[in-house]
């Protein structure tokens, strides 16, 4: 099947190619996927596309009418994805529904630990040869109280790093996880008690925001407060807010609800022009990593491989194995 890899980069390029193993043509485009560049998917039945791709009714009522049959995410999400204009269309929707969750649990683990000992700050100091310990106060995580919204895969995963630390941990989702021994409870107590929060919820519209000035209100003042889900959970005015006010104690942030301008691209020589971004980028008591929890050798080979997997069924099939419907 031929297909159009939108917004590849150099490492899409040997993880598809391998895990397509020659059975599929694929033509690896630069561009994000929006109604202006899915006229790129020329010659393609089936478009892949990523996390910050606009896939909205525009770009595929264009997929369409070139004959693009199926829609193929390398991601678990697919906000970004118009599925009732997918489904009037024709075309079909695909996702990767787990891959590594370790990956990014780990990498939620990674900006606790660097916040809580200012790694990236003293890791700034000594390059300066300035070795003073002043302003690099941590804490142990034994015994601290954190609190996990959403306990699907990534999330149940982190509970259990977390609970191997010696952390006592408390969950919050709709649908419990009947085999992870925390204990559930209301998001209200969870915000209340919590030192450490970690978003791995979901964007819908019930979670849209979720994360805003009244919740960052309930909240234990100082709490440090982790998003290696989607953006848009976040409303990052508040946040900000919050954090002038030291009502956030840390923020780890790999994800941004305006990255799709900004993140998987080289901006060094570039002025940022996102105000609120840029805002951000001055507190000391920010991590900010470009939605690079997902980027491990592991998560990437498994990403590839049920990505074909999707054009592979859909091929022989007309259904993808991992099929998202309306």
């Amino acid at each position: 099947m031929d297909v159009a890899v939108f917004s590849s980069k150099p490492y899409d390029r040997t993880f598809l190619a391998a895990a397509a193993a020659g059975q599929h043509r694929l033509t690896f485009l630069e561009p994000r996927l929006t109604a202006q560049t899915a006229v790129l998917a020329q010659g393609a039945a089936a478009a892949c596309v990523f996390v910050n791709d606009q896939v909205n009714a525009a770009a595929l009522a264009t997929l369409q009418g070139l004959g693009v049959r199926l829609v193929a995410l390398r991601a678990a999400g697919y906000n970004n994805v118009d599925l009732g204009a997918a489904q009037r269309l024709g075309i079909a929707v695909a996702h990767v529904p787990a891959y590594s969750p370790d990956a990014v649990a780990e990498h939620a683990l990674a900006m606790i630990l660097a916040l809580n000992r200012n790694i990236h700050r003293a890791w700034l100091r000594v390059r300066e040869a300035n070795f003073a310990l002043e302003g690099l106060l941590g804490f142990n995580m034994r015994g601290r109280s954190v609190g996990i919204i959403g306990t699907g895969r990534i999330g149940a995963a982190l509970a259990r790093i977390m609970l191997g630390l010696g952390c006592r941990v408390m969950a919050h989702d709709p649908v419990p996880d009947p085999d992870l021994a925390v204990p559930y409870l209301p998001l209200e107590e969870v915000l209340a008690t919590a030192d450490i929060l970690s978003l791995h919820c979901p964007l819908t519209p019930r979670t849209r925001h979720l994360i805003d000035a009244a919740a960052i209100a309930r909240m234990k003042r100082g709490v440090m407060l982790i998003n290696t889900s989607r953006g848009a959970i976040v409303d990052t005015p508040a946040v900000i807010a919050g954090l002038k006010s030291g009502a956030i104690g840390h923020l780890g942030l790999d994800v941004y609800e305006e990255e799709a301008g900004l993140f998987f691209e080289d901006m060094s020589d570039e002025l940022i022009r996102d105000d609120v971004f840029a805002r951000l980028l001055t507190f000391p008591n920010v991590l900010v990593t470009g939605h690079q929890g997902f980027f491990t050798t592991e998560a990437l080979t498994a990403i590839a491989a049920t990505t074909m997997a999707n054009i592979t069924a859909f091929e022989a099939t007309g259904r993808p194995l991992h099929a998202v419907g309306a």
